[in-house]
């Protein structure tokens, strides 16, 4: 149950890790006044009112809320149930009161910022989740929704190969054919409450099943341009060279997925400034589904060593990481397996940790308002036992959540 915060709330951790820079500093403490941050700094030089609450946090590490750029909350593991069956067979209003818990879910877990890319069939449900978490209703991260995302007629499930051609079936985006198709798209979108615009650059159309692009130049075009008309940015799902490429020609802000990129088309995204979310754990959860993989013990699968090659590249060359997951294909609240991955296949911890705070929130536009432990951002804080600045596994173990100065989670000692 949140807990409305004091005026004035006094943090007592072991260490803070601002975002600044990239050690936590022991012996600091944080003060929180009206839902912001009001001081940061060692304990013996903040001034906290008197009547202001000590929480003392033992063996902590305080650091920013964290921040996923790549989630779907009306989706749930597809080992439990596959995609298809989600879409065409669980009613709207069950997903939606799914997605609720899967919302407080990924808030306990420290991360108090989602960027939400698609309702995959669940209309513009996410807006109105969205509201029920700003109003208070429900607990839950920040949500910056993408609503709908757009893809070229029949090209995204479910189906239609597979199914009988006179079906009439629910689709899991919004389809369109033609420029004119998707200037209106966008627009609806926007008009319903989109933050962002998603659209699908390639998909699996080959005759082989393969990548391939979906959508024109020309159509991704009229999307990017209508969107940020309105002053809303693009993220793109693109898995091949060739839609990245020409996602990125079209003028979008975000690539997701990225696995089949070449090094001169990552150079494109460095060149154009597009930020990469690379989806790491999204690739390894549908390994263990249907590729027999176990971690530990089994060898990385051909499309686990793409998607790590890919991320290196993008790496190497100094692309903008942001931390995307694609949660929802595995399970809410595990979101730390992604700033894990990206360790695993290259980062330092540090630079895990700016993934999915300070340089997440330049990605949204928001570093104003979050993504680091600064006077006058809003008091979206969380502390791990450890320090996952050092050691990334220790994002598993998150004892304190705040968000806008509102406490949702306290270690069980804290009176």
């Amino acid at each position: 149950m949140a807990v409305p915060s004091h005026t004035d709330i006094l943090l007592l951790p072991e260490r803070v890790w601002t975002a600044d820079g990239d050690s936590a500093h022991s012996g600091w403490a944080v003060l929180v006044h009206d839902g912001a941050i009001a001081t940061v700094g060692p304990v013996d030089a903040i001034k906290a009112p008197a009547e202001a609450r000590h929480i003392a946090l033992p063996g902590t590490t305080l650091t920013p809320g964290l921040i996923d750029l790549h989630s779907h909350v009306f989706l749930h593991p597809y080992n439990e149930t596959l995609w298809n069956d989600q879409v065409l067979k669980e009613p709207q209003d069950y997903r939606t009161l799914e997605a609720a818990t899967h919302a407080r879910a990924t808030l306990l877990a420290g991360f108090t910022t989602l960027r939400d890319l698609g309702t995959e069939g669940a209309g513009f449900a996410d807006v109105s989740l969205k509201r029920a978490i700003d109003e208070g209703m429900i607990p839950g991260p920040r949500l910056f929704v993408a609503t709908r995302a757009i893809v070229a007629t029949a090209s995204y499930g479910p189906g239609p190969r597979g199914f009988r051609p006179d079906m009439e079936l629910p689709s899991g985006a919004q389809e369109i054919s033609g420029v004119d198709e998707a200037i209106r798209a966008t627009r609806e979108q926007a008009g319903r409450g989109a933050d962002w615009i998603k659209l699908y650059a390639d998909y699996r159309v080959g005759t082989d099943g393969s990548t391939q692009p979906t959508l024109s130049l020309a159509e991704m075009k009229a999307i990017v341009d209508t969107a940020h008309l309105s002053g809303r940015p693009v993220a793109a799902h693109a898995s091949s060279d060739a839609g990245v490429r020409l996602a990125v020609e079209a003028g979008v802000d975000s690539i997701e997925h990225g696995y089949g990129a070449s090094e001169a088309t990552f150079r494109l995204l460095k060149q154009h400034n597009v930020a990469y979310e690379p989806t790491l754990t999204a690739v390894e959860s549908t390994a263990q589904y249907f590729e027999h993989y176990v971690p530990g013990q089994s060898e990385p699968t051909p499309r686990m060593r793409e998607s790590e090659r890919a991320f290196r590249t993008a790496l190497k060359l100094g692309v903008t990481i942001g931390n995307g997951s694609d949660v929802g294909v595995f399970t809410h609240g595990e979101n730390w397996r992604e700033p894990a991955a990206m360790v695993r296949d290259g980062m330092t911890a540090p630079q895990a940790m700016h993934a999915a705070t300070d340089v997440a929130a330049r990605i949204l536009r928001q570093q104003d308002r979050f993504g680091r432990i600064a006077p006058c951002l809003r008091a979206d804080l969380v502390a791990f036992n450890g320090d996952p600045s050092t050691h990334i596994d220790d994002l598993q173990q998150p004892v304190f959540v705040m968000k806008d100065g509102t406490i949702y989670r306290t270690p069980p000692t804290t009176p």
